[in-house]
């Protein structure tokens, strides 16, 4: 396996000058045709309490709060430089709910005042970080998909600041953001190719620069991290060819400003030095300002000087320049819970001839395939599809399931019997359903996601030996289901095709679409390489932060 590499800063510059993506004239603009093209929005005097990137998103879901009086100056890119050939959008269900794509993008431009948190020389503006973020339709989960920087991918014609549209072209996925080499970057051109890679239309595209990112964090005085080693100025800058002092100590600690950009940014002392690591503590670093935020509500001191920060540094896509849509799009996500907000790296492998990387296939494929399908990473189905109050003529009514009873009242002592819940079918959301019976008898049931196999025709409940007695009283729930002894720990229920009847699902095999009204195909389950590596936004902030060995 080669090394990763510490570069990219060139194929940044090729990109910029109209080579890396293929200019139609061979020349880029520069940086006065950027200046001539730039279309700075007027000021707004009603917006959303944003904060950046992805947070930025998640901050305005978990309270809908609004600000209004504050003088943000949100600029937004050039709608014709969208592609006209797109994926289609998504379409609404029968209860009017709709999925929405949120293109998370964080720039390392060296203009204005960012080249002194930087730390870099070279103009123009590279893509430090990207996100997909995925709102499901249900409103109530989401899923964040990391996509390395240094990957190869086919990069479709982009427009250049002087107007003219490059030819395209295989190139490393950050130098989409550098095509044209402005200061402010190309983020068309990134929403461009990242449609072009997962067939996923972008609804949503929000880039925040250095200076923004270092503002928040000191507006909410800080975010919680934690690094497995201690880092020092010369993991910073490895071009210090020194130790240097201390940066960040190694364990738990509150980080603001610079020393936030430094924890997001960092590469070398810890793992192999790659940005694989890196997008794990930058999942870490979302997670943990996202829950901060839930934890301490928005009221108008927390958010006020949030919504100030975060606005003088955004650049956003046309559709969200405006007060209206801000604020429908922000009451849309109050929703998610920290648990069901989760971050994923698309699958991905070293490339045999480079130090780059390339997607993984079919894997990358059937990720794609499961947000457009509307379900989540473990296997539930989040169309947000409602059943129909009065059903129709052929739809049986929910009590003429006998074989499915109503969920006990429960006694207190089931609270303390913890129940995995896994889909052993391809019906979608079949594991949630019964995650609610669970819990309606007052168990502690939790869904888990997929099974191993989707083949369940029965019920099965798993246990360890000393949970039998409890192992029975969750069977009770379940008529017909098998009770087997197993060595883990616990109990699992594993829903099978008979609980998949009983609730109106059709007995679905693999490879058969479930019968839920108003529900998608189901995505093939996603291998383990993608499920075993998420990260919930309620994780330990310690755990799963860095890649491979090493430094």
């Amino acid at each position: 396996m080669p090394a990763p590499r510490s570069g990219g800063r060139a194929e940044a510059r090729r990109a910029a000058q109209g080579k890396g993506a293929g200019a139609a004239d061979g020349t880029s603009g520069g940086r006065a045709a950027a200046r001539r093209s730039a279309k700075p929005k007027k000021n707004v005097k009603k917006i959303v309490a944003w904060s950046a990137a992805g947070v930025l998103v998640l901050i305005a879901g978990t309270g809908g709060a609004i600000y209004y009086k504050l003088n943000a100056n949100i600029k937004s890119f050039d709608a014709d430089a969208i592609a006209t050939d797109r994926p289609p959008e998504a379409k609404a269900d029968a209860d009017g709910n709709k999925p929405v794509n949120v293109l998370l993008i964080g720039s390392d431009s060296r203009g204005g005042n960012n080249s002194d948190l930087g730390g870099g020389e070279d103009g123009g503006a590279r893509s430090d970080t990207t996100i997909l973020l995925h709102v499901y339709a249900d409103h109530k989960h989401a899923v964040g998909i990391s996509i390395p920087r240094n990957t190869i991918v086919p990069i479709p014609s982009c427009k250049l600041p002087n107007g003219k549209w490059t030819k395209g072209g295989n190139d490393l996925f950050n130098a989409a953001f550098s095509v044209g080499g402005s200061d402010g970057g190309n983020p068309a051109c990134t929403q461009n190719t990242v449609e072009k890679v997962t067939g996923i239309r972008v609804d949503h595209t929000i880039v925040v620069d250095f200076n923004g990112f270092a503002a928040m964090t000191k507006a909410v005085n800080g975010v919680d991290v934690c690094l497995p080693k201690p880092i020092y100025e010369g993991d910073i800058n490895p071009n210090l060819h020194k130790k240097g002092n201390l940066v960040l100590p190694q364990g738990k600690q509150t980080v603001e400003g610079q020393q936030a950009l430094d924890y997001v940014r960092l590469r070398h002392g810890i793992g192999d030095g790659s940005d694989i690591g890196r997008m794990k503590r930058q999942q870490a670093f979302m997670s943990s300002l996202a829950t901060k935020m839930k934890k301490e509500g928005m009221s108008p001191t927390n958010l006020l000087p949030l919504a100030d920060a975060a606005t003088k540094s955004l650049t956003v896509d046309p559709g969200l320049d405006s007060a209206d849509k801000l604020l429908s799009f922000g009451l849309s996500l109050k929703n998610i819970d920290m648990h069901d907000l989760k971050f994923v790296t698309a699958p991905w492998r070293y490339r045999t001839q480079d130090a780059n990387i390339d997607l993984v296939q079919p894997d990358a494929n059937k990720l794609w395939e499961t947000l457009k399908a509307d379900q989540t990473i473990d296997g539930q189905n989040a169309t947000g599809q409602q059943p129909d109050a009065g059903g129709s003529p052929s739809a049986a009514p929910q009590q003429a399931a006998p074989s499915t009873p109503a969920a006990p009242a429960g006694d207190a002592s089931n609270a303390s019997i913890k129940v995995a819940v896994y889909n052993g079918t391809v019906a979608n959301g079949l594991a949630g359903k019964a995650t609610d019976l669970l819990k309606g008898a007052k168990f502690a049931a939790s869904t888990a996601g997929q099974a191993a196999s989707t083949r369940y025709k029965t019920t099965t409940i798993e246990y360890s030996t000393s949970q039998k007695a409890n192992a029975e009283k969750v069977a009770a729930l379940f008529p017909g289901a098998s009770l087997e002894p197993s060595s883990a720990r616990g109990i699992s229920v594993i829903v099978g095709q008979d609980f998949a009847a009983a609730n109106g699902m059709g007995t679905t095999t693999a490879g058969t679409a479930s019968t839920t009204p108003g529900a998608q195909t189901p995505a093939a389950p996603l291998p383990t390489t993608v499920t075993n590596d998420a990260r919930s936004a309620d994780d330990d902030i310690c755990a799963n932060t860095t890649y491979g060995s090493g430094g």
